[in-house]
């Protein structure tokens, strides 16, 4: 895969972080996004974004106008004609995605990759509505994606072993840390471990065996602070097989097997209380709170990852 011009579709958050990342890497991006105010905000924020990093001495300024000449916005759908590849970005919702595909796929060349950033839908779903789908795979990206390095490539049952080997070598090329699902399930790897964590930790709340505020404690300050240098499997490896079999014996059975959605989330969203973006969720974000959250947030991930990864 000679990939030289990427179009990503959607202007959202998410959207153009991805263009940001594409661009400093030297690949021509476009954005692209059907309403005009998506894509002046996708501008706007990439400026701002660009600023900081001048600001923190991450960009130069000279490396600044290199990524911008890199970088075009658009609502033209002739932007898919002629790039290598897209990467979709819209709207989580099955039916619109896959109306998005029905027509792009057709207009794009044959050997274009298609990829969508979805968080857990179906990818054979979405398949169904490709023109040629073996070209069509997940990669899926985490927020904020400048700082978080994972990419999940998630193949499906038509995609080529060539198209997620083209995925995975552009990853590493751009500096992500790219791991392949072999299979189509729903929510992938990494959302299946990150859902099963919070139905025990909400569990656990519920239960009154701990305050939300000291089960976040328990992640940040002991099993996150681990996780961040060691996976789940290597843990249980430095711990002692024969530890973790004896514990496992009793607990097992002992731990939350619900499958319906945790009370306290139902709550908070059937109250229209859905975090950070309303100001409150599990906790309270008003009066300048969500913007404190988000930067103590950013704050915290760049020192890790300066440590860890820099």
């Amino acid at each position: 895969m000679n990939t030289k011009h990427i179009v990503i579709a959607g202007a959202g958050t998410m959207g153009y972080s991805m263009a940001q990342i594409f661009a400093k890497y030297n690949f021509d991006v476009t954005i692209y996004d059907l309403k005009d105010e998506a894509i002046q905000n996708a501008r706007n924020r990439i400026q701002e974004n660009t600023k900081i990093l001048i600001e923190e001495h991450e960009l130069t300024i000279e490396e600044e106008n290199k990524l911008h000449q890199h970088l075009t916005y658009t609502t033209d759908k002739s932007c898919f004609k002629n790039c290598d590849l897209v990467v979709e970005s819209i709207i989580e919702n099955v039916e619109i995605k896959q109306s998005f595909y029905k027509g792009i796929s057709k207009i794009v060349r044959e050997d274009t990759i298609l990829a969508t950033n979805t968080s857990g839908i179906s990818i054979n779903t979405l398949a169904l509505a490709v023109y040629k789908p073996e070209r069509f795979i997940g990669m899926h990206w985490f927020n904020p994606s400048h700082l978080i390095l994972l990419i999940e490539i998630i193949k499906g049952d038509y995609t080529l072993e060539s198209v997620a080997q083209a995925v995975k070598d552009l990853s590493i090329q751009i500096g992500k840390k790219p791991v392949i699902v072999q299979k189509d399930v729903l929510g992938f790897a990494a959302n299946r471990i990150q859902f099963a964590v919070l139905r025990e930790a909400l569990y656990l709340v519920e239960q009154g065996v701990i305050s939300k505020e000291d089960i976040d404690a328990v992640m940040k300050y002991g099993l996150g602070f681990r996780y961040a240098c060691l996976g789940p499997l290597e843990v249980a490896d430095f711990g002692g097989l024969d530890t973790f079999y004896h514990i496992s014996n009793y607990l097992m059975e002992d731990l939350c097997n619900d499958t319906k959605v945790p009370h306290e989330l139902a709550e908070c969203y059937e109250s229209g209380h859905f975090g950070i973006k309303t100001q409150q969720g599990f906790y309270d974000y008003h009066d300048g709170k969500d913007h404190e959250a988000i930067k103590n947030r950013d704050d915290q991930l760049l020192k890790l990852y300066n440590a860890l990864y820099k």
